[in-house]
């Protein structure tokens, strides 16, 4: 075993033929150094290609052979001696189930230009949170719209908006990369490399992937075969702590001189005859010539970055770039900055010589954005069982219990081949015994004619000389049951060895659904598969790891292909055909750092559990149709929950604000009636009164005009009355009147007779003059009026 040579020296002596030489072959001593072609990497091989043997149910059948012969001797055993391919249906059930399995990647931009446009999205949301309800008032009143966001889809707390900014946030960039990464993995044809390497992780409990770039095919992903691996010891299952790795391939030399063109004939003549004999990663009866077995290797050093720093006229300093020599005097008008960081070397050895094909510093090396000191290989490597060394796999737990199922099949076999079918006895003395009542005997081909057909026989109890028949039933079946027991044992024993197979793997018949329950309930088998899933969920998290270190290191090496690649137009035009909205972002992608995750979809019992909780908040109404349909999108289930937890709070404040409005709707709607109510009983009142007051005004003006009628017809009557009392007084003052008048004439007449009476007295006592008569004759008639109607009354 050859020692590593120190890493302590010199970069201009690590970048030498000679060192790289020296590593090669430590590495090759390491793996390869044993007697009688027994080594580290021979064991490893050997010990892979039994596992993938029993997976296919092809294992060597000579340990059962050697169980059941006697001292080598088979030639009494007739058997079947194919295996039973018992253990290539749990592969596949595990395999098949898991790479079925369908992931999303998920790319976030954590450069600190990324993180500032992050940033400042969510502090633009929290501002049009805050003054929501300000700038709502601004946008009614005034029609300036001050929201930097759609007010519709704001969120409402700091839960929700931790919930947006994961589902709903999405840097163009940061699709453009994961575009770029999907189209990478479509390029590289993922899908089949990631089956392979399940299957490698089930088997043999280690899965590998190589990513590499050169500027003719851009980024590659290949496949690694884990027998082919060679590496620096780790008790790491992840493989992050080793500082050499590499494979060991077969190449045919014509692909030798193309990969390695500055080779000459007699280095290629030395080549093929001195690797011929080793045979080291080939069949034994492989003797193709044409056929070299070369180990390709990365080794990880580190190396001394060296800038020679100088001051200008100006006062600004100069870096120069130089190696680790350099070493300025104190004197000297410049100074020496240096640091030390990872670097990668790859290697090519031709297994079995001296023969370095190649040693050389690796270019494009994947430098973390974050961290340029680091350096990642181009090997992905993952084994999730493994121990100081050594690697557990499922195939492995399991191979012991196969040869006992194979041993079982075998014995079935010997016990069926040995066992005899039943038969009957034929008692000749019986039969001689028996007349047919024809004169002739019982013939024993008839008597067994008739028994296997009807299964009926005819006896005698009695001889013909009277005695008793001891041949009284002459047909009699012999059973044999020998066998029997023994298949029953050998058939349990079979049973038992598959159970512990499935308790060992964890792969219950609820997973198979071999032989499924019919009385068991729909809940408890989907239980017991969970269970199944859970218990090989190791090689799901493993062939995730490195899914997710391939993304990374495509990530990386994405800025090879845009700013070296000659495919860039080509690859950039791929991703833009998904999304025209990106190409503008895929010329600046290479100075953005990303962090790559895995969005596993959740398998069939995670989708029951979400659709659950989905149709119990639909059916008590807690969400809508619409809410439904989005959390069914979700492909996290744990954000899906949670979104759930905020569309049903949200539900229920909502259900709950719509109840206290139609309470208040109802309550107002109540009031208002009461009002209409009390505004219509107090109208009915008031045309009552109206009524009332209509009918008493009705009577009144009927009362008053019957007075007024009465009054006056009264005042008629008071007036011709008044008239006629005018008209009587008028008369009876006339009469009056008429009566003073004629007694004033009369007594004017008496006066005037008396005068003249007393002239004529005073004349006659003057003179003698007769005696004078004062009464007017003839002219006191008044025309035959009678005046006698106007006397008083």
């Amino acid at each position: 075993m050859r020692n590593f040579p120190s890493q302590v020296v010199s970069d201009v002596e690590k970048i030498s033929f000679e060192y790289g030489l020296k590593v090669a072959q430590a590495i090759e001593g390491e793996w390869f150094d044993g007697k009688n072609n027994y080594s580290r990497y021979t064991n490893v091989k050997n010990d892979f290609h039994n596992l993938r043997l029993y997976a296919r149910g092809e294992q060597s059948i000579q340990k059962y052979k050697d169980e059941l012969s006697i001292n080598g001797d088979l030639s009494y055993l007739n058997l079947d001696w194919k295996p039973v391919p018992i253990i290539s249906k749990f592969v596949d059930i595990v395999v098949n189930g898991i790479a079925e399995r369908t992931y999303d990647i998920k790319a976030y931009s954590q450069d600190p230009y990324g993180v500032s446009k992050r940033t400042e999205y969510m502090d633009s949301i929290m501002e049009d949170m805050r003054t929501k309800e300000l700038k709502t008032f601004v946008q009614e009143q005034f029609g300036m719209d001050l929201f930097k966001n759609n007010p519709t889809l704001l969120p409402d707390s700091q839960e929700e908006l931790d919930l947006h900014m994961q589902l709903n946030y999405k840097q163009a960039v940061e699709i453009a990369e994961e575009q770029a990464l999907n189209v990478l993995f479509e390029g590289n044809k993922y899908e089949l490399t990631k089956k392979r390497f399940y299957r490698d992780l089930t088997v043999l409990g280690i899965g590998a992937v190589k990513t590499s770039f050169n500027t003719s095919e851009g980024a590659t992903i290949n496949y690694v075969d884990p027998a082919n691996l060679v590496y620096s010891h780790t008790d790491s299952p992840y493989f992050d702590d080793v500082y050499y790795v590499g494979e060991i391939k077969t190449v045919p030399v014509n692909e030798v001189i193309k990969q390695f063109p500055h080779l000459t004939q007699e280095d290629l003549e030395e080549i093929t005859k001195k690797n011929i004999p080793n045979k080291i990663n080939r069949r034994q009866d492989d003797d193709d010539y044409n056929k070299v077995d070369i180990l390709y290797f990365n080794y990880k050093t580190y190396m001394n970055e060296v800038y020679k720093l100088k001051e200008t006229s100006s006062g600004a300093e100069k870096a120069i770039n130089k190696d680790d020599s350099f070493n300025p005097d104190e004197n000297e008008n410049f100074s020496k900055e240096s640091r030390k960081i990872e670097c990668l070397y790859d290697g090519a050895l031709v297994l079995g010589t001296k023969k370095l094909l190649k040693w050389e510093m690796a270019k494009n090396m994947m430098r973390p954005k974050s961290d340029f000191t680091k350096v990642k290989m181009n090997y992905a490597i993952c084994a999730p069982r493994m121990y100081e060394g050594r690697i557990d796999s499922l195939v492995k737990r399991i191979t012991g219990f196969a040869d006992m199922i194979q041993l079982t099949h075998l014995k079935l076999q010997q016990v069926m081949s040995r066992m005899t079918p039943d038969g009957v006895y034929l008692d000749a003395d019986g039969l001689a015994e028996i007349d047919l009542g024809n004169g002739t005997n019982y013939n024993p081909q008839e008597a067994l004619n008739m028994f296997f057909q009807t299964g009926s026989v005819i006896g005698r109890s009695f001889t013909s000389e009277g005695d008793m028949n001891p041949g009284k039933v002459p047909i009699q079946e012999i059973t044999s049951g020998s066998g029997g027991n023994k298949m029953q044992a050998l058939i349990g024993n079979y049973n038992y060895y598959l159970q512990m197979i499935r308790d060992v793997t964890g792969l219950n018949e609820a997973r198979d659904a071999a032989n499924p329950d019919p009385k068991s309930l729909v809940g408890v088998q989907k239980m017991a598969a969970a269970n199944s899933n859970t218990a090989t969920r190791h090689i799901l998290q493993g062939g995730l790891f490195l899914t997710s270190e391939v993304a990374e290191c495509l990530s990386l090496r994405i800025s090879d292909i845009i700013e070296y690649s000659p495919t860039k137009d080509a690859f950039v035009q791929s991703i833009g055909a998904h999304n025209v909205a990106t190409l503008s972002e895929m010329s600046e992608l290479h100075l953005y750092d990303f962090g790559i995750f895995i969005e596993l979809t959740p398998d069939e019992e995670e989708k029951a559990m979400l659709e659950n909780n989905i149709q119990v908040a639909l059916g008590q109404q807690n969400i809508e149709l619409e809410d439904a349909i989005d959390l069914r999108e979700i492909k996290n289930i744990k954000l899906a929950n949670q979104v759930l937890k905020i569309r049903r709070k949200k539900k229920i404040a909502r259900d709950q604000k719509i109840q206290q409005e139609n309470m208040q709707a109802q309550s107002q709607a109540n009031i208002q009636q009461q009002q209409a109510s009390a505004e219509l009983e107090m109208q009915k009142q008031q045309q009552v009164a109206q009524t009332a007051i209509a009918i008493e005004e009705a009577k009144s003006r009927f009362e008053i005009e019957k007075l007024n009628q009465e009054a006056d017809i009264k005042r008629q009557l008071m007036e011709q009355e008044f008239q006629y009392n005018m008209q009587l007084k008028g008369v009876e003052t006339d009469q009056k009147a008429q009566g003073e008048k004629e007694k004033e004439d009369r007594k004017d007449q008496r006066t005037k007779i008396q005068a003249t009476q007393q002239s004529e007295m005073i004349e006659q006592r003057k003179g003698s003059a007769g005696a004078k008569d004062f009464e007017s004759s003839g002219n006191d008639v008044l025309g035959g009026i009678d005046m006698s109607g106007f006397g008083p009354r």
